[in-house]
């Protein structure tokens, strides 16, 4: 197994949740676009090799100077109309030199604030469990179920249950198979590890910090901005 790695971002996304006049991934923080600090954090690391971004058609935001950050190859392909299909293109669009049995990260784009001590611990994870691993936190919180109006209807074990993050890694060409199984069954997988479980193979959870967590929202990127503020 390569001890780098190249790392796939899906950012064909509108971000309709989150609103504006711009997809999320390009709202500007300190000067730099969500994107731009989420490839940061990812290739300057010492064992991230480069990046495949899989970006919308009709994308007028991506900085076309963008070929290389901290010195590594910043590539771009065409997204798809799911999270699913870009990731898939992405993985078809690596250069030749990424084997079908090597580890290729997927990272959420607007998830920025990544930190190099919860890669190296996924690193780690990797080399005893190179069939794939995630990052993701244990559910602290008490968990309810509701019922049709509203009200709670029960109280749910909460033991053994975890938030998944990104990166997720896995080989890469067992993963772009495990897609192409969903998307040919219509099944709706909302990650990778969804698209894995589905063939039988089971990701090493690896417990990271819960400030890398993605913008999905006006109050998410109140709180990266102080975060980065505070830097």
């Amino acid at each position: 197994m390569s001890s780098a790695y190249w790392c796939v971002i899906p950012a064909a996304g509108s971000g309709a949740r989150f609103g504006g006049d711009m997809p999320k991934q390009y709202v500007e923080v300190a000067g730099r676009s969500i994107l731009l600090h989420t490839l940061d954090a990812l290739l300057s690391h010492p064992r991230v090799k480069g990046a495949m971004v899989a970006l919308s058609n009709d994308d007028a935001y991506w900085p076309a100077a963008l070929t290389r950050l901290h010195g590594k190859p910043v590539l771009t392909c065409a997204g798809g109309v799911s999270r699913a299909a870009s990731v898939s293109n992405a993985l078809a669009a690596l250069p030749v030199e990424v084997g079908q049995g090597d580890i290729v990260l997927v990272h959420d784009a607007a998830r920025p604030n990544l930190a190099h001590g919860d890669l190296d611990a996924l690193f780690d994870a990797l080399a005893a469990h190179p069939q794939g691993a995630i990052l993701a936190a244990p559910v602290r919180d008490t968990l309810k179920r509701a019922n049709d109006e509203g009200d709670i209807a029960a109280t749910e074990p909460r033991e053994k249950l975890w938030r998944a993050f990104t990166p997720q890694a896995f080989p890469r060409g067992l993963l772009a198979k495990a897609l192409g199984d969903a998307a040919t069954a219509g099944a709706q997988v909302t990650d990778e590890a969804m698209a894995m479980e589905r063939i039988g193979i089971r990701a090493r959870l690896v417990e990271g910090r819960e400030d890398n967590f993605k913008i999905t929202t006006p109050a998410d990127l109140a709180r990266f901005e102080f975060m980065v503020a505070r830097r």
